[in-house]
């Protein structure tokens, strides 16, 4: 991409952002979750779950995990920190597609572990993130998450770059956690973890606006797929690359995206 495409992108993108990164953008996305909270650690576990479930249609999506908050009394982090096993019946009969009942009590015993013992969530990204990429902290994560007894096929519910996985739900999380430009969308509440490392969450929506873009040159949604994708971000505001996810996203889900957006 010649440098005057990449001005013309990033300046299309630029738009793009302003136009979705504003409090609209809440009501029907995942991120409505854990805005219905004021505590840290309830936005970052209220947070992780809705992420967890985040894919298929969004008012199931947003329904079953507003349910989820329920059954924790709509008190998240106290839930985890202080359930008995004999609460964890109450989740029997959940489920969000292959996300079961099974799959909620192991989340439970997993957060508290990582409260309990490894400093909460943002001590385990912030312990193995590098300085370029939280990717690497996204597989450490995952081997902390699991690192208590748990079914094997709850291990598919959290991606691993390590293993090809673009992590898009977990990417997500982390922008919601990690970006602070008083927009009122993202929270900004890890202070630790800079924002330029972030990477983009890759789905087929934003996978798609990007390769028309030419943001993205592979076919699949996997892992050199972002770093295509990420090195563009980077290069367009090295400070805040994943500001343009809402751009991407929004013309992959709410706008009519035209090959000729130049004119």
């Amino acid at each position: 991409m010649d440098k005057e495409t990449i001005n013309e992108v990033r300046e299309f993108l630029n738009e793009k952002a302003n136009k979705y990164n504003t409090p609209n953008f809440i009501e029907l996305d995942p991120i409505s979750i854990p805005h219905q909270f004021s505590l840290k650690e309830d936005i970052e576990i209220s947070g992780f779950l809705a992420a967890t479930i985040a894919w298929g249609n969004r008012k199931m999506i947003l329904r079953n995990a507003n349910k989820m908050i329920g059954l924790m009394g709509n008190s998240p982090y106290d839930f985890i920190m202080e359930h008995k096993e004999h609460n964890l019946e109450e989740f029997d009969g959940f489920v969000h597609r292959t996300f079961n009942a099974n799959d909620f009590r192991f989340f439970v015993k997993a957060l508290n572990n990582i409260y309990e013992n490894h400093g909460g969530i943002e001590a385990v990204f912030n312990k193995y993130k590098t300085e370029t990429s939280l990717q690497p902290a996204i597989h450490e994560f995952k081997k902390v998450f699991f690192s208590i007894e748990h079914l094997q096929r709850t291990q598919k519910h959290i991606g691993d770059p390590n293993k090809g996985s673009v992590a898009k739900r977990l990417n997500m999380m982390l922008r919601w956690f990690v970006r602070d430009d008083n927009r009122g969308v993202d929270f900004g509440i890890w202070k630790s973890i800079s924002p330029s490392i972030l990477s983009c969450p890759l789905d087929v929506h934003s996978g798609n606006i990007a390769r028309k873009l030419g943001l993205i040159n592979r076919k699949n949604n996997d892992v050199k797929a972002l770093s295509e994708l990420d090195n563009y971000l980077r290069l367009f505001d090295p400070k805040d690359p994943v500001k343009y996810d809402f751009a991407l996203f929004g013309l992959g889900v709410f706008d009519e995206f035209k090959e000729d957006w130049k004119k």
